[in-house]
């Protein structure tokens, strides 16, 4: 799947509802109502920015129409499909640049106008329009007293609903320069143009954080936390629900995931229409595993923005994993209608049926993939129907699927198939095979282009050698990967180094770990290697506590079998029942290929797998998944002699 949901991704929400600053209805049934930028027929450019400000200022009072009204979809909400049909010139008139993103929102009705200035008048002629019926409903004008945008877009508001609430400022010139820092091409513009709308209402929330957002984008955290705080400071000037989206967006900068929980549920208790902080809660749940929240949040996020593809596809997979097969074909299948012509939606159903051990129909769904679109995620679905025949025990299948991938892999110039090769026949047990091929691999390519895949294969050796109970040549793999690799491809070059130190108590494995990844930002890096480190040398209890801090915490995983990781050492520390939810699902094997560590967890799951049912007394399971772990262990047993053990 090329959309699935990853732990631990931040997801700034606040721009994207910057106009909306009151409570909106949370019903699905509820119309979707878009206010485009209006048109400036006056020859004066000079009044252009009014185009924005009326279009700001009508979507801003309609969402505040309480229960009952109209989803309103605000500008930064139609500009969020530019990243589909491209950006268009800001000060354009809205009924050319911004109509299609209407239809795309799913918008109901439709608001458009123009505006002049002529007798010391400022008049503006109104449109609605219905799109499904390809027709306007409704025509109106609004005259009032020249440089008055507020006073008209107010009318405007209250022209299409009566229950309309007053706008954020009542100062011209703060709104003026806001529009101004909206629409602007460069930072300094917008700093100068923020710092004016503040200095003419410093209650006027969008305006700091406009700015927080820009300086954030451009890495200065700080000046964005600075801002941040200085709005706060005027916090009982704003409505609630402006308070609690500069709190957000503090907590995403900080990345603070406790604040940022808080601000979401706050957030969505204000403003229950909301399918960004919806999606955004869903996401944080999706990383901490709970993943009824997160079906829960996704389908109140799909029920408010029913034509989002991405939404139904996340929702598939949050059901899937929380054990609602049935809900996640139906999610999955909305996507696919949204999108008939993509292979993704089929991609998605094989990936559900897979994680959750349904075998023949997630290989019936990858070759329908496949067959859809045969270059998606780069021949991905032929990898992914060998893993699920893998997943079965069928050898030969899985085989027969592994040799089309690399065919296919061929023909698209794939330089690194023979790295591929080399992975997949170590994971089958052919693992004499699989170090000559990694070996020629790393040697034919150490002083080419491919240094950095071939150090990536010397690492992946360095690891091997370990697991065969050979750290001199894991030293002298590592050294060599280290070699290889350039300044910026580093990263499993230094991991297998430090795996392949000499054994030590886990004290001084914290120790080592601290000296080598020590620096700013290392820290998952850090605990990530010595985890493995610790496995390695059989310290179960130390590997554990790491491994469930990565896992609970929602970092970003570096393999997708961190969960069978914990797994193992909960069943070698005794605890079997918090084993039991780990191994349930079959991990998904990442679009780009397999990973160097998925050696760790294949074919390990299945005699993990195994040990867990004989301990819960179902022998007949049990003897199944260690036939599978037999079938694919090979023709050098590991460290960790777990083949004797596996009695089918």
């Amino acid at each position: 799947m090329s959309c699935r949901r990853r732990a631990g991704v931040w997801v700034s929400i606040a721009l994207l509802t910057l106009a909306s600053c009151q409570k909106q209805p949370a019903a699905s049934t509820a119309g979707r109502i878009a206010i485009l930028r209006f048109e400036n027929l006056s020859p004066d450019a000079s009044l252009s920015w009014m185009g924005r400000a009326f279009s700001e200022v009508v979507a801003s009072e309609l969402a505040g129409a309480g229960e009952g009204g109209e989803v309103v979809l605000n500008s930064l909400r139609l500009h969020s499909y530019d990243r589909l049909l491209g950006a268009r010139p800001v000060s354009a008139p809205g009924i050319s640049s911004e109509r299609t993103e209407a239809l795309l929102a799913g918008a109901t009705r439709i608001v458009y106008g123009e505006y002049t200035v002529r007798r010391g008048k400022l008049e503006a002629r109104v449109t609605i329009e219905d799109p499904r019926a390809q027709r306007m409903v409704r025509t109106f004008a609004v005259s009032v007293p020249a440089g008055d945008v507020l006073g008209a877009a107010a009318r405007i508001a209250r022209e299409i609903d009566p229950k309309a609430a007053p706008y954020l400022t009542g100062s011209e010139a703060a709104l003026e320069h806001f529009v101004h820092a909206l629409e602007a091409g460069d930072a300094a513009s917008i700093e100068q143009n923020v710092n004016a709308a503040i200095q003419a209402d410093a209650n006027f929330a969008p305006p700091y954080r406009l700015l927080a957002q820009e300086r954030a984008q451009h890495g200065d955290a700080a000046g964005a936390a600075a801002i941040l705080e200085q709005a706060l400071e005027h916090g009982n000037g704003m409505p609630p629900l402006e308070r609690v989206r500069i709190e957000l967006q503090a907590a995403e900068i900080a990345q603070d995931a406790a604040a940022r929980q808080a601000a979401l549920l706050k957030l969505v208790k204000l403003d229950p229409s909301d399918p960004v902080a919806w999606r955004a809660l869903a996401d944080g749940a999706m990383s901490r595993h709970e993943y009824k929240r997160a079906e829960e949040s996704y389908r109140k996020a799909a029920e408010l923005e029913p034509g989002d593809a991405a939404t139904w596809n996340s929702l598939g997979y949050a059901a899937a994993y929380a054990g609602d097969l049935e809900g996640g074909i139906a999610a999955l299948r909305r996507y696919q209608a949204l999108a008939p012509n993509e292979a993704n939606p089929i991609d998605s159903l094989g990936d559900i049926h897979m994680l959750l051990g349904k075998l023949a129909e997630a290989v019936r769904f990858y070759q329908e993939a496949f067959q859809k679109d045969p270059n998606f995620l780069n021949q991905g679905d032929l990898l992914k129907t060998a893993m699920a025949n893998y997943y079965s025990g069928d050898a030969a299948a899985a085989d027969q699927a592994a040799e089309r991938y690399f065919d296919a892999r061929l023909k698209a110039r794939d330089p690194i198939v023979d790295y591929r090769r080399a992975q997949w026949l170590w994971l089958r047990g052919h693992r004499k095979e699989a170090y000559g091929r990694m070996q020629s691999f790393a040697a034919a390519n150490e002083n080419t282009p491919l240094r950095d895949a071939a150090s990536r294969a010397e690492a992946e050796m360095a690891v091997w050698s370990l697991m065969l109970g050979d750290r001199p040549a894991a030293v002298q793999m590592a050294l060599k990967a280290l070699r290889s690799a350039s300044p910026m491809g580093r990263g499993n070059a230094l991991v297998a180094a430090f795996l392949a130190q000499e054994p030590a108590s886990s004290s001084e494995w914290s120790v080592r770990a601290e000296r080598q990844f020590g620096g700013p930002g290392q820290g998952n890096i850090r605990n990530f290697a010595l985890a493995y480190a610790l496995l390695l040398n059989r310290e179960f209890q130390p590997a554990q506590l790491l491994f469930r801090q990565m896992w609970e915490s929602g970092v970003t995983l570096a393999d997708e079998g961190m969960p069978v990781m914990l797994a193992w050492t909960y069943i070698e520390t005794g605890k079997s029942d918090e084993a039991a939810p780990l191994l349930r699902f079959n991990p998904l094997p990442n679009a780009n290929g397999l990973t160097p560590y998925a050696s760790f967890y294949l074919p390990r799951i299945f005699y993990l797998r195994g040990a867990l049912a004989a301990k819960q007394g179902r022998a007949a399971d049990a003897s199944a998944e260690f036939r599978k772990f037999l079938a694919f262990s090979g023709d050098t047993p590991l460290i960790w002699g777990e083949e004797k053990n596996a009695r089918p």
